[in-house]
């Protein structure tokens, strides 16, 4: 099952470009789903269907299929005994019911909860294609980020605090004169984990890449590079760029002209930066492509003969040998990126965003020889032997 995610800057197109993309995918046999962790959804908008919690068919697009989470329903599937027993303590503290359902609603848990239901249908192996609309590229890269920034939280604190828990419960109720956590809240919580933890095995794997969508404009063009280096620094493949709202070269004013020559210069940029990732165009269309037939147009225009379902052929952003670590940081400034290690955890830095890797014990006993960003990766190379 190939799965593509689409982010960009908000406004650049990333809906359109996702609803065309899967409508190609009906169009040429495929069984596909588009769904979206943008809690702004507009697939549906851009599709002109029907809006569903479940997978429901598009009209006029056979074997394509559309989903809107019903972020409620699944709270209640995936979140249920940690989000019940935050409301019991809000209401033992004397909040009323109302306010402590406001209150168990976590910031970004609809995002999560559209990741765990991608995984949900990944698992169902009900589909040959998963095209993912995701939300503007910040929130998308701090969502992609949590998966393995929790495993390491959990992996640390989770078995100390079921020892502090079994000791202290009856303290915290006799002290704090509130309901301590029971065991089936601590599963739950570990069964969030273990779900975060597959939605980024699948995300990342060999059948997974994520397409960058942006308009020919300065602004967002330097966006679009800090994004490229994020995801890579994160371990998701990028495998294409998607150039929206491309004015003909042939303007037949002075004003059209002027962008369609100034666009020239930074789909220049785009070239250069993204090689040798494809860039396509996606042209100004005199009228915008809602519905299946005109997004089923724009498909084919971006995409042409080119099979946009293959597996992706760049190899993915880390790589670990005997005695290296390879991470590849493209765009990346050497005097934004910083390398540190805590024990047996590398923290690697570039620009505002942070990763946490974990060493495998094989190299976690080996001092760090040497560190070098060249030609956009990053290699630490281990010490031969001995303990570090």
């Amino acid at each position: 099952m190939r799965v593509l995610l689409f982010t960009g800057k908000g406004g650049v197109g990333k809906t359109t470009a996702a609803a065309a993309t899967a409508m190609l995918a009906a169009r040429r046999g495929l069984k596909a789903l588009v769904v979206s962790t943008d809690t702004a959804h507009s697939l549906a908008d851009a599709l002109a269907a029907p809006a569903s919690g479940e997978p429901e068919p598009v009209e006029a697009a056979p074997g394509l299929y559309l989903q809107q989470v019903d972020t409620q329903k699944s709270l209640e599937r995936h979140w249920g005994e940690l989000r019940d027993y935050a409301g019991r303590v809000l209401g033992e503290l004397g909040l009323d019911e109302i306010t402590s359902e406001e209150l168990t609603v976590l910031p970004g848990a609809e995002e999560i909860i559209a990741l765990l239901e991608l995984r949900e249908q990944a698992r169902s192996g009900g589909w040959d294609v998963l095209v993912v609309d995701c939300a503007p590229t910040a929130e998308t890269l701090r969502l992609l980020a949590l998966p393995e920034a929790l495993d390491w939280h959990v992996n640390r604190l989770l078995p100390l605090g079921r020892r502090l828990l079994g000791a202290l419960s009856p303290v915290i109720r006799r002290v704090a004169r509130v309901s301590a956590p029971e065991g089936e809240v601590i599963s739950a919580g570990e069964r969030l984990h273990r779900g975060l933890l597959e939605v980024r095995e699948l995300l990342t794997g060999e059948d997974a890449s994520v397409r960058l969508v942006l308009t020919p404009e300065a602004v967002v063009v330097a966006e679009a590079r800090r994004t490229f280096t994020s995801l890579s620094l994160y371990g998701y493949r990028v495998d294409g760029v998607i150039a929206n709202r491309v004015f003909p070269a042939d303007g037949a004013d002075e004003w059209r002209r002027t962008w369609a020559q100034a666009q020239a210069r930074q789909l220049d940029v785009v070239h250069d930066s993204f090689a040798p990732l494809p860039v396509r165009i996606a042209p100004y269309l005199p009228a915008e492509p809602v519905g299946p037939a005109a997004l089923a147009r724009l498909g084919e225009e971006l995409y042409g003969g080119d099979d946009p379902f293959a597996r992706p052929r760049n190899a993915p952003p880390m790589r670990m040998t005997a005695d290296e670590l390879a991470l590849a940081l493209p765009l990346a400034d050497r005097d934004d990126v910083d390398l540190a290690r805590k024990g047996d955890d590398l923290i690697i830095t570039a620009g505002s965003y942070r990763r946490v890797i974990t060493l495998p014990a094989a190299l976690s006993r080996r001092k760090i020889a040497s560190a070098a960003l060249r030609g956009g990766v990053l290699r630490v190379r281990f010490e031969a032997g001995g303990a570090r």
